[in-house]
């Protein structure tokens, strides 16, 4: 009973403490149109899948820029795609060919000439304790 008291008590301590946030700053907003989303992937897996995102965040559109914070999060590799959402209707809107019609943007600014962008070029490092700030500007 008492390997198992101290296994666990280690473990914890082993274990990162939820205790790092994660600021973007988001500019190129190019009205006060709709809202802005971001959404913070904790892996590869999923990364710009609907759905797939480990949290999400809106906020109204303000074309001096605007910022969205994840809080409680593991010190570990994150990536963050935010989107204009101008028409109000939460997604992002692709054309037939699945190229996004409202401005977007990834951590990173990365933008590669033709497909989405992968995760690990839009990968930040989260550290420790205390804000960890990144920014991203939006691109039609």
């Amino acid at each position: 009973m008492v390997r198992i008291a101290i296994l666990c008590l280690s473990t914890a301590l082993a274990t990162p403490a939820l205790s790092a946030s994660l600021v973007v700053t988001v500019s190129g907003v190019g009205s006060a149109e709709g809202e802005v989303g971001c959404a913070l992937y904790a892996g590869e897996e999923g990364f710009l899948s609907d759905g797939a995102a480990s949290a999400a965040t809106w906020v109204k559109a303000d074309p001096a820029g605007v910022t969205c914070r994840f809080d409680a999060l593991r010190p570990g590799v994150y990536a963050v795609a935010v989107s204009h959402d101008v028409n109000g209707n939460r997604k992002t809107d692709t054309n037939v060919l699945g190229i996004p019609k409202e401005p977007w943007g990834v951590t990173n600014d990365a933008r590669p000439r033709i497909g989405a962008p992968s995760f690990r070029d839009a990968a930040v490092r989260v550290d420790g304790e205390g804000v960890n700030t990144v920014s991203v500007t939006l691109d039609d």
